[in-house]
């Protein structure tokens, strides 16, 4: 099994993971080292702080060895076929993460390796990122099915899986972004498909009111960075601030998944407040990934 999409998971996979990734929270160094003796492959087109050390630091807690592998680092910018890459790393280690510009890429690794494949970020999803909002939310309210959760901003990869597992998962959404900025179609199909009711509106004020918890990321991703200026000008009202929060629960929370860019996309006041549960998100990050796992490389093998 891999897990390239959060839509790769059943409501019964997702809260499977949850409750281990809650043990491995409260266990931390005393979860013994079920993958010892494994070895994680970890391909990194895109730089990164939480995802690079969370995912090391999980791998070693485990008791398996992360092998970090940038692009400079790997035969494919040389002619090596991302097929190839994928049967050979499949010969050395138990498992292959990869944080790549393009979801094709992913897909690749996939169809072509032997062991199980995690999706650590794609220009399509971030499933590894939700399963951390997700244990950070059920942490604050004890629960998942029947939150609100607003999207604050870009309609992005990220976006994409929060909107997805909203469906899976029976809570609501709204995701208030600018025109030519809203979330993929084709993500809204599969939501509905799922039985989600996503909603897609332009005022930011919509979409928080009432809300349970408020999330936003970067309004300028890596890669988009041509698109800087006009970005900052499009995305200017769409920023989490303390008048936003107002809007929504009493006991609401607001999420980003890091770095934030203070001023921009969230202020430091929602950010350093008592509603943010920011850094409690950056944390589960490393928890979740140990429930992914020890879940997917326990075998060693794809099913």
């Amino acid at each position: 099994m891999n897990l390239i999409s959060i839509s790769d998971l059943s409501r019964e996979d997702i809260l499977r993971l949850l409750d281990s990734a809650d043990a491995f929270r409260a266990r931390r160094g005393k979860h013994g080292s079920p993958l010892q003796g494994k070895s994680l492959a970890m391909i990194f087109e895109k730089p990164s702080t939480r995802t690079r050390v969370s995912l090391e630091v999980a791998a070693a807690e485990l008791g398996a060895h992360p092998l970090y592998l940038s692009a400079g680092e790997l035969q494919l910018g040389r002619g090596e076929t991302i097929a190839d890459t994928a049967r050979v790393l499949s010969r050395y280690v138990a498992g292959i993460t990869a944080r790549v510009y393009s979801h094709s890429t992913v897909m690749q690794l996939a169809a072509h390796a032997d062991v199980p494949l995690i999706n650590a970020l794609s220009d399509w999803e971030h499933p590894l990122q939700i399963l951390a909002d997700l244990q950070t939310v059920r942490q604050r309210f004890s629960r998942l099915e029947g939150l609100k959760l607003a999207w604050i901003g870009d309609g992005n990869n990220v976006c994409n899986s929060l909107i997805l597992a909203a469906a899976i998962l029976g809570m609501e959404i709204v995701v208030a972004s600018p025109l030519g900025y809203q979330p993929r179609a084709e993500i809204l199909q599969q939501a509905r498909r799922l039985g989600g009711r996503p909603g897609v509106v332009v005022e930011p004020a919509e979409a928080a009111r009432d809300a349970d918890v408020l999330v936003t990321d970067t309004w300028v991703s890596m890669g988009d960075e041509g698109e800087e200026a006009e970005r900052l000008r499009v995305f200017g009202r769409y920023q989490v601030n303390s008048d936003l929060m107002s809007l929504a629960s009493p006991e609401s929370i607001a999420l980003h998944c890091l770095p934030a860019h203070r001023g921009q996309e969230i202020t430091d006041e929602v950010m350093d407040g008592p509603q943010s549960a920011v850094f409690d998100e950056a944390e589960n990050r490393l928890h979740t990934s140990k429930a992914v796992m020890a879940w997917l490389m326990g075998e060693c093998r794809k099913d």
